[in-house]
């Protein structure tokens, strides 16, 4: 979720709740013997969602990322898709230490675009402990930065929320306003959302679909800059954790998908080593927010695709059962893998993709897929 030292001390650092092996973090600095083991609050089901509040950070909680993805159209060329992620850690560093160098929040940054011309993925990443000007995550409304990498939310004149994303890196950079017209979408129970079998495994997760998005993104090449303006849809996750995954589990399977109806769908499911269902979701909401469909999902891969970079089969096109529907993903391109072993250590497959219903196209969004390329570490 957005799903790693720091592999197996990120563990399943991506989008879904309780997927983050984080506290090993601690173990980059050495926590002192005496020291108190760190206490990570619960997700609790009877926590109330509120907003501003819980735009914002959380930082008692092992893990925490805001998550935005999406389709833009580019003037004069064919549309691409966009990630950018922001995850937070708390690492289990001694909270009593008054040292303004102890590392008591990591946070770290993925930047990608999906360019159909490219063939390949092109992405960029950060890390910086919180503090000292490095880096931060706000309590009480979505401000987050490493560095001059930035996430804010605003109010604004009609609409209910403002996201803005300000990034640039060695090869690309963008800068994107995000409008929100509805109130964040609440998932699971109320933003409880289970991910296991255990009620424990669980995060506290709401959404905003159907974005609005404007911008400019640009690409870097033999020391010459193009740049697009463009416009699109976009899709953001935010979720906060403590707990991990099922100790059976190898990975996930996630998409986001704006429906073409102003509607939404997010559905997920667990793997267990073997390939077969630990835990699955699916939610289907129409354009006023009614339920269309709600429950299980099920999946099936249609073809994989092998990196020549690590070795993973990915089943970058497959069928997912929602309800009475049956849903068909197909990539924009085969190579979206985001290889981000030099910073937190991931390996994962993160791309834009089209859905068709019965052969018809009815929406466009972004598809997980973990533990393709060796079992995620906890």
């Amino acid at each position: 979720m957005k799903r790693r030292a720091v592999l197996g001390l990120l563990g399943g650092l991506g989008r879904l709740g309780g997927l983050g092996g984080l506290g090993g973090l601690g173990l980059m600095h050495g926590r002192s013997a005496n020291a108190a083991a760190p206490v990570y609050p619960p997700v609790d089901p009877g926590y109330r969602l509120a907003f501003p509040r819980d735009f914002g950070a959380h930082p008692a909680y092992r893990i925490e990322w805001w998550y935005l993805t999406g389709w833009l159209d580019r003037e004069g060329d064919a549309p691409c898709g966009f990630q950018v992620t922001f995850f937070r850690s708390r690492t289990g560093h001694d909270d009593a230490n008054p040292s303004r160098l102890a590392p008591k929040q990591l946070l770290f940054a993925h930047a990608a675009l999906a360019l159909p011309e490219r063939r390949a993925l092109l992405h960029d990443e950060r890390a910086a402990r919180e503090g000292l000007g490095l880096a931060h995550a706000r309590v009480g409304e979505c401000d987050v930065a490493i560095g001059d990498w930035t996430l804010v939310r605003s109010d604004a004149p009609a609409v209910a929320s403002r996201w803005t994303a300000t990034l640039a890196g060695q090869s690309l950079s963008m800068r994107l306003e995000f409008d929100a017209v509805r109130p964040p979408l609440l998932q699971g129970e109320a933003g409880f959302s289970r991910k296991g079998p255990e009620p424990a495994q669980a995060s506290h997760y709401y959404s905003q679909p159907q974005l609005d998005t404007r911008g400019t993104i640009g690409v870097t090449e033999a020391g010459r800059t193009r740049r697009w303006p463009v416009r699109g849809r976009a899709w953001l996750d935010h979720e906060w954790s403590s707990t991990l995954l099922d100790p059976r589990a190898a990975g996930w399977d996630w998409i986001g998908i704006n429906l073409d109806d102003g509607g939404s769908l997010v559905a997920f499911r667990i793997r267990d080593r073997e390939g077969s269902t630990l835990w699955s979701h699916a939610s289907w909401v129409a354009a006023d927010g009614t339920p269309v469909a709600r429950g299980e999902s099920r999946w099936r891969a249609l073809r994989t695709w092998r990196s020549h970079r690590t070795g993973g089969v990915y089943p970058v096109a497959a069928e997912v059962g929602v309800g009475g529907a049956t849903l068909e993903l197909s990539p924009l391109m085969d190579d979206q893998e985001v290889d981000a072993r030099t910073s937190t250590g991931t390996v994962y497959w993160e791309g834009a993709v089209v859905v068709r219903h019965r052969g018809r196209e009815i929406g466009r969004g972004y598809l997980e897929l973990t533990g393709y390329a060796g079992a995620v570490r906890i």
